[in-house]
């Protein structure tokens, strides 16, 4: 069976054949899996319930841009499913059918999304203007493009779309949904369908008897155990929640004060950081969302919800919310632009896996007597002592449905480190060291042999380090990179969703210690060296073989 832990494929042959000669072939690739949405118990897959964890992705890949590319899509599903994570919201457009593919090899549950908006439009030269016309065509189009796909459970026909709202007499969006249903029954009755829904108050122009199979609330998670109540017993999930805004590496204190940027979804934001950056502890998010551990607490103590869709897993190119421009991509992922991890990464790692975990933020590099408050996120375990130079400040256990601990301390240049430990006994430990200048440059490769052709790429993952190899955290140095041998530079980025830097260039400004190089393949095969330079800095060299 096919199923998210154990992806098993079968492949389906068929063949023309004229006087006994095969003139044309196509293979098919399918999955066999039961699966059911319950109204009290959430997702059964394969008679087992399973919470279905995922994630909203726009189609763009960062530095790269919105051309697909196999590799790259590849690379963010294995940091996502490392975080735990097992489902994917293609939002709000048909994917990619490669992403299909990979989500089939890779064990993802995928809720395949048609159309951001219906006859009214969000944007005066958007889709509504051809929706009359095409709407039918393109999703019988989408539908038998993947249906065959073992990774598609769910069909999502609306995102947010303005017929939510109106008045009495305004019926269009219940006429609509069901034309959409019925589109999508004619071609599959197999799987679930949805509408993500932002007007979740009993003036629904939706919500009432519409005939999709699940309820989709976006955000809201407050109101997740009131559903039924609200709308009657119909499996429920959430299509979209979250939207926290994090940048990585960026700290504000105190952390148990939560930011609201702006105050209303419709207002522009008063204050907020000169430098254009978002608290990484989970104390910042727009009005209409919540911080991870809002959400999240919610999301794993009641059944009844099947699953959850964070926004969004990636950094994605636009809508720089909270902050105009210079501000030119999201605040919103959990991992950045880069694709480098954010804390609250961890945060989801330490309940979406049975990996022990054992993460502390932030980094050790403040002024002397500054008040910080030190996190830990961590699993597997009863408690996590904190030591500072080597002596105790005191031990910690997650209190009610918390997620993490926190101790607030006076800085001491040095070393804070964490012990975990269950019955007693030591879990994980873990330390964060004060950095000393920026000393040198280390390189680190995703994958050091890559296939030739042009189209595979190795990230290259760099770090601007001290003399004991300690991550500079605020190192902004640039960093110049040359490549010889069977491959080039395709792309350079450092998360920071203010940078004016081009994603094309032989050179990119380290930011919070941090940047990336994606290196190409060339038609030929052969060695590729990667060397990174920088001014005042030791350099390095990494050695990837294509082939």
């Amino acid at each position: 069976l096919w199923s998210i832990d154990a992806p098993y494929l079968y492949k389906a042959v068929t063949q023309i054949i004229v006087r006994g000669k095969i003139i044309d072939e196509y293979e098919t690739t399918f999955g066999i899996r039961t699966f059911k949405f319950d109204i009290d118990n959430g997702f059964i897959l394969n008679g087992k319930h399973v919470k279905i964890r995922g994630v909203c992705n726009h189609h763009d890949l960062g530095c790269l841009g919105t051309a697909f590319n196999v590799r790259a899509a590849q690379r963010q599903l294995e940091i996502l499913k490392a975080m735990g994570c097992n489902a994917i919201r293609t939002s709000h457009n048909p994917p990619a059918p490669q992403l299909l593919d990979l989500c089939d090899k890779m064990g993802f549950i995928v809720m395949d999304e048609a159309f951001d908006m219906w006859e009214k439009g969000k944007n005066k030269l958007d889709y509504h203007l051809e929706f009359v016309q095409w709407h039918k065509k393109d999703l019988e189009d989408q539908l038998l493009r993947d249906r065959n796909h073992p990774s598609v459970f769910i069909w999502s026909v609306g995102n947010e779309v303005g017929e939510q709202w109106g008045d009495s007499t305004d019926v269009s969006g219940n006429r609509i949904v069901a034309d959409l249903v019925k589109i999508v029954q004619s071609l599959d009755t197999t799987r679930a369908t949805v509408t993500a829904n932002n007007a979740i108050s009993l003036t629904s122009k939706l919500l009432p008897g519409e005939p999709t199979s699940l309820i989709g609330y976006n955000y809201n998670h407050n109101a997740w155990a009131g559903v039924f109540a609200r709308w009657g017993r119909k499996p429920f999930i959430s299509t979209e929640s979250v939207s926290a805004l994090q940048t990585r590496g960026q700290y504000d204190m105190p952390s148990d004060s939560i930011r609201r940027w702006p105050t209303r979804w419709d207002a522009a934001l008063a204050t907020g950081n000169a430098n254009l950056t978002c608290s990484a502890y989970e104390n910042c998010s727009t009005p209409w969302g919540s911080t991870h551990e809002e959400t999240l607490k919610v999301f794993e103590n009641q059944q009844h919800v099947s699953g959850m869709f964070v926004w969004t897993g990636f950094d994605y190119l636009g809508e720089p919310t909270p902050y105009p421009w210079p501000a030119r991509s999201s605040y919103f992922g959990i991992i950045d632009l880069a694709g480098f991890p954010k804390d609250a990464y961890y945060l989801y790692q330490s309940v979406w896996t049975d990996k022990p975990v054992l993460h502390l933020l932030p980094h050790w590099n403040w002024k002397p007597g500054q008040t910080i408050d030190v996190w830990a996120y961590y699993n597997k375990a009863d408690e996590v002592e904190l030591f500072l130079n080597g002596k105790s400040v005191g031990i910690k256990k997650k209190q009610g449905d918390s997620l993490h601990v926190m101790w607030r301390l006076k800085f001491e240049p040095g070393t804070i480190k964490a012990v975990s430990r269950k019955n007693g006994k030591v879990v994980l430990t873990t330390e964060v060291k004060t950095a000393g200048p920026a000393y040198k440059i280390e390189l680190m490769a995703d994958r050091s042999t890559i296939s030739a052709g042009g189209e595979d790429l190795s990230f290259i993952t760099v770090k601007v380090v001290d003399k004991a190899g300690n991550l500079v955290p605020d190192a902004g140095n640039q960093i110049q990179f040359n490549v010889s041998g069977a491959g080039s530079i395709t792309a350079v980025d450092n998360g920071n969703q203010t940078s004016l830097e081009s994603f094309k260039d032989n050179k990119r400004k380290a930011f919070n210690g941090l940047c990336l190089a994606v290196i190409r393949s060339n038609n030929t095969g052969g060695n590729i060296i990667v060397k990174a330079t920088a001014m005042g800095l030791q350099p390095a060299e990494v050695k990837l073989v294509s082939k």
